[in-house]
C-alpha cells in the first residue's frame, strides 16, 4: 500500500489533507466562527502541515494516512458510544 502512495504523491497528499482538516474540524474548531481570513490561514496551515506528512508517508515509509484513519475511526467510535449513552439516558428518565 505504501508503494502504492508513494507513485501517486497528490492523491496521497489530498487524502493526508482531507483526514487532518476532518480532524480539526470535529475535535479542534472553536465554536464560534473565525473571520474568512482567518480561516484561509488555518487551512494554509494545515496544508503546510499535510506537505510535511506528506514527506514522512513517502519517503519516511511512515504510516501516516492509516494513522490518521484509525484517529478517524476512534473518532467515530466514540461518538456512536456518546449517541448510544445519549438515547439510554433519555429512555431512563421517560420510564
Amino acid at each position: 500500500m505504501n508503494e502504492w502512495f508513494l507513485n501517486h504523491p497528490f492523491i496521497t497528499f489530498f487524502i493526508i489533507f482531507v483526514f487532518v482538516a476532518f480532524v480539526y474540524n470535529k475535535v479542534f474548531r472553536v465554536q464560534q466562527k473565525l473571520s474568512i481570513g482567518k480561516t484561509i490561514l488555518v487551512y494554509v496551515i494545515i496544508a503546510i502541515g499535510s506537505v510535511m506528512l506528506l514527506f514522512f508517508q513517502v519517503l519516511g515509509r511512515l504510516p501516516i494516512i492509516l494513522c490518521l484513519g484509525v484517529a478517524i475511526l476512534l473518532m467515530l467510535i466514540v461518538r456512536v458510544r456518546h449517541f448510544i449513552e445519549d438515547r439510554s439516558h433519555k429512555k431512563e428518565g421517560k420510564a
